[in-house]
């Protein structure tokens, strides 16, 4: 079984402290949400939930290891699947004003 603390350890080795990881990833958060609502502009849950994951990626590398490259293929990934649903979404909305 594994250790909660070895893995806090090694975390926080990586990452940097988590309240200093919080105040960052909440600050970025808090600006995207106060930008949407300024401009009262509303994301679908995907794209708002990619925002979140993507601002704690951000967060991390800029409380901790920015080369470590898996943050970085997170927010790839992340982005590339909302991407890929509105492609989707696109190609449907097509198909339907065809009909």
């Amino acid at each position: 079984m594994t250790n909660i603390n070895d893995v806090l350890q090694e975390r926080g080795s990586r990452y940097g402290s988590f309240s200093n990881h919080a105040r960052i990833c909440q600050t970025l958060k808090a600006v995207i949400n106060t930008n949407l609502i300024s401009i009262n502009k509303n994301l679908a849950p995907d794209q708002q939930q990619a925002l979140d994951v993507i601002c704690d990626k951000i967060a991390r590398m800029i409380n901790g290891d920015p080369d470590y490259l898996d943050n970085w293929v997170d927010i790839a990934g992340y982005a590339k699947l909302v991407a890929d649903r509105l492609e989707s979404d696109s190609k449907v909305i097509k198909i339907k004003k065809k009909a």
